[in-house]
């Protein structure tokens, strides 16, 4: 080959890389701008800063403080890898719940301890922290944990697995064919196919959610429910189901989902955590975490940047995408993954993933945005804050696709 043809090309390959690079980057990524990573806390900035109008963020913190969406207990916003948003909002739950927490009932089964669901000593904070129940955000956690196990070799049964073989057949009652078939991904996505009511308010009797936390033994309790219809055909939101994980990841791994989490989890991402156990010693894998909504915010940041930390894998790839990726319609604004939400957006294209827990617990990650917004709360009787709430407002405060002002 000519000289001159090699310097034609080379010339031509060092001017098409850099554009092929730029159409590479993420639309909302500035090329020159090194990814943050929040170490013990989040770098803080302004909402301005980020391209996000204040103004927008100051409207609905006013509405959040007057009480127009009810017992909210915070709000952050987080973009670009900042925290560039931070309510709190104070409220006397002992004085709220004084009566309630002294009456027996589904949200109070034991009257006192820790799942008196009125008892301020537990709910929301725990005993005086600052870590606030998450609830059902907590079966997301357990999703990203056992994503973390598989990565890492150390859960070998496959998603496809059958969750009988987890358990000793003769001490489960109801088993028929469907049950036989109903495997850990049916668990994952909430379609178990097994007998179960939880589409109703808590505080309901008939609740099957706040029935098994009146028993000393969840996971039997789960198990040995009759089957309903064929695994994987019906989405039913299922909180004894998600229970079944923490006695899984036992049996699969040998090891503790908890400790394991703090291990591979919580410490590699500075995260401070309590996590509830029930009366026969399981992790709560349903509804037991505390975290800050700061630490929540990261569980986002994670998945926003495909399971990696500052250099270090976390969780594959693969189970990030998997998680994420629609398995089956959960309701009309939702469709749902590996314990993640999927907010439909109103493009009906693209989703918010979203973590929700019971009373107001949320997490939203808007990845096209790279944004990030948490709310905490504990509207437990009646919860006044939908998700298009929160997401019509913070989408309404953006500015600037990318992540500097316009």
């Amino acid at each position: 080959m000519k000289r001159r043809s090699i310097y034609a090309i080379t010339v031509g390959f060092l001017f098409v890389v850099p554009i092929l690079t730029l159409l590479a980057l993420p639309h909302n990524a500035a090329p020159s701008e090194p990814t943050l990573w929040p170490k013990k806390t989040w770098v803080q900035a302004t909402p301005a800063s980020v391209g996000l109008d204040e103004t927008v963020l100051n409207s609905f913190d006013e509405d959040l403080s007057a009480g127009k969406y009810g017992l909210v207990d915070s709000l952050s916003v987080f973009r670009c890898g900042k925290q560039v948003y931070a309510k709190k909002y104070p409220h006397d739950y002992a004085q709220i719940y004084g009566k309630e927490a002294k009456v027996k009932g589904p949200l109070n089964a034991r009257v006192t301890g820790l799942y008196n669901y009125f008892d301020p000593a537990w709910h929301p904070y725990y005993k005086g922290t600052d870590l606030h129940s998450m609830q059902s955000v907590s079966k997301t956690v357990t999703s990203v944990i056992i994503g973390i196990a598989m990565t890492r070799g150390d859960f070998k049964a496959t998603v496809d697995t059958p969750v009988l073989h987890f358990f000793d057949p003769a001490k489960v009652k109801n088993i028929d064919d469907r049950k036989r078939r109903m495997t850990l991904k049916h668990v994952l996505t909430m379609t178990t196919g097994l007998k179960w009511n939880e589409d109703v308010p808590y505080d309901d009797p008939t609740s099957d959610a706040s029935i098994m936390e009146a028993t000393d033994d969840w996971v039997q309790y789960v198990i040995d429910k009759p089957m309903a219809v064929e695994p994987g055909t019906v989405f039913n939101y299922n909180s004894g189901a998600s229970e079944l994980l923490a006695y899984i990841f036992q049996k699969e791994t040998g090891q503790d989902i908890e400790k394991y989490g703090e291990k591979y989890l919580f410490a590699p991402l500075a995260m401070d955590h309590y996590w509830k156990r029930t009366y026969m010693g399981v992790v709560d894998t349903e509804g037991g975490l505390y975290l800050r909504d700061a630490d929540l915010a990261k569980i986002g940041y994670l998945y926003l940047h495909d399971g990696m930390w500052n250099g270090q894998r976390i969780v594959s790839h693969e189970w990030v995408q998997q998680s994420l990726t629609p398995f089956i319609d959960a309701s009309v604004h939702y469709k749902y993954g590996y314990k993640w939400w999927l907010y439909i957006l109103p493009d009906k294209n693209s989703y918010a993933w979203t973590c929700l827990g019971f009373g107001g617990q949320r997490l939203m990650v808007f990845p096209e945005e790279n944004l990030l917004v948490v709310t905490t709360g504990w509207q437990i009787l009646k919860d006044d804050m939908t998700t298009k709430v929160v997401a019509d407002h913070v989408l309404g405060a953006i500015k600037s696709r990318t992540c500097t002002p316009d």
